[in-house]
């Protein structure tokens, strides 16, 4: 269960780019994936011995607000544990990101972290045009067009996978706890997946990882993201140190577009 919003974000946030430097395709995409008032659930799952065990779940919204006197997307994750793991590993997080809407990249991001008996708060302001991140912690340089764990996720959204071919790496910048990952993601095709709503029409997607507490490093995790124009997480499954995790798309509200990549209902 530890980092339980930090993994579920790490697996949505690897659903961006293009096969150039990151900064060259990133900069400039307007929003045309969601909405304000979206909300999106998700549900992480423990397999181990065969048996899958409901761990905890993580929520995800967005609402237009100013931040410095500019439009921005108020994007919130909160990751928790469900109260059964809390006796063994309690878990609340909160990651919060104010993405310009005009540029779609972080204007400031918040991490409030409480997992077992480690706590870390970091809030990050972003300077695009000096290339710096100022932290908490410090003053860090950045490269153009980087974004943070959530921003990310909305971001990617925006991207028109129909431009890449099976096996193509994608690169892209991530700041996190202070550092700049440069990660890739290698698209994977299409394939039909079936969820509690029913069977989508999905692209396949395997990022590359940090090898951290819970999840190995190489590309060993696989996304699942919905063929239509909302670019929605469907499923993510993943080994970790001990058994795997799954985390499943469990409920949504207010999207932009109907989910057109349903293909029939269970």
């Amino acid at each position: 269960m530890r980092h339980l919003l930090k993994s579920i974000a790490t697996l949505l946030i690897i659903l961006t780019a293009f096969s150039l430097k990151a900064g060259d395709e990133f900069c400039g995409v307007r929003n045309s994936a969601f909405r304000p008032a979206e909300v999106v659930t998700m549900k992480v799952y423990y397999t181990t011995m065969g048996m899958y065990i409901a761990a905890g779940e993580a929520s995800f919204s967005v609402r237009l607000e100013k931040f410095n006197g500019r439009p921005a997307y108020h994007c919130i994750g909160i990751g928790k544990s469900y109260s059964f793991f809390d006796n063994f590993f309690k878990v609340r997080d909160r990651y919060e990101s104010y993405i310009d809407t005009a540029t779609m990249l972080p204007l400031k991001f918040i991490r409030d972290v409480s997992e077992g008996g480690y706590k870390t708060y970091n809030n990050v302001t972003f300077n695009h045009a000096a290339g710096t991140a100022i932290s908490t912690k410090g003053v860090y340089k950045i490269p153009n067009c980087i974004q943070d764990v959530v921003s990310a996720m909305y971001y990617a959204r925006n991207v028109n996978f129909s431009k890449y071919k099976v096996n193509d790496k994608i690169p892209f910048d991530m700041f996190l706890d202070d550092e700049v990952h440069h990660l890739y993601l290698r698209y994977m095709g299409k394939e039909n997946i079936k969820t509690r709503y029913g069977k989508f029409r999905s692209i396949k997607l395997k990022p590359l990882l940090v090898k951290g507490t819970m999840f190995e490093g190489g590309e060993r995790m696989v996304v699942w993201v919905s063929d239509d124009a909302n670019r929605l997480v469907l499923r993510v499954e993943s080994p970790i140190s001990v058994g795997s995790v799954k985390v499943d798309m469990m409920g949504y509200k207010n999207l932009r577009y109907p989910i057109t990549s349903l293909i029939n209902t269970r």
